[in-house]
């Protein structure tokens, strides 16, 4: 059985129970496991580790945990607006050098330790809405300089940018 973990922010983990490995939320993980799952029945296992409010660098952190040690075969990972949304409300976010510098450490431990993993790199993105309209200009602004490095990462890799 081949294992697909979905690893990033709120986005991804869209409401799961931390505590219930089984337990993918209620966002992109839990559907793209009920079309892969309908289709290929039995072949994959799947793990959402997304964790709402996470940085790069809080992904960073939990790289052992909750990446390598899971040997998955396959990754998807969706991050980037949680480090404009800090810098904004908390000035604690994650500057586009280090995003990137990050970003890159990132993959080199985890394709290291796990040299056949096919990992996909998803775009960040933001939503208008109560959080951000006061704010509107730099959270757009900045999520898209997010974008734009995490597509880039994804080039100078040969990993799949959707």
């Amino acid at each position: 059985m081949k294992t697909i973990l979905f690893q990033g922010d709120s986005i991804t983990d869209a409401g799961r129970v931390y505590h219930d490995i089984n337990n993918l939320g209620f966002g992109y993980p839990l559907r793209v496991s009920g079309n892969i799952g309908f289709d290929e029945a039995g072949e994959y296992r799947f793990i959402n580790k997304g964790i709402s409010g996470n940085r790069i660098v809080d992904v960073y952190s939990r790289i052992k945990a909750d990446i390598i040690n899971l040997k998955p075969d396959y990754m998807s990972l969706l991050i980037g607006v949680n480090d404009v949304w800090h810098e904004i409300d908390w000035q604690n976010g994650i500057d586009d050098a280090k995003f990137d510098k990050l970003y890159r450490m990132l993959l080199d431990e985890i394709l290291t330790a796990l040299p056949n993993l096919k990992i996909m790199l998803l775009e960040p993105f933001v939503l208008e809405g109560s959080a951000t309209t006061a704010n509107w200009e730099l959270f757009l602004n900045g999520t898209k300089a997010k974008a734009a490095i995490a597509k880039k990462i994804a080039e100078d890799y040969g990993l799949k940018f959707i």
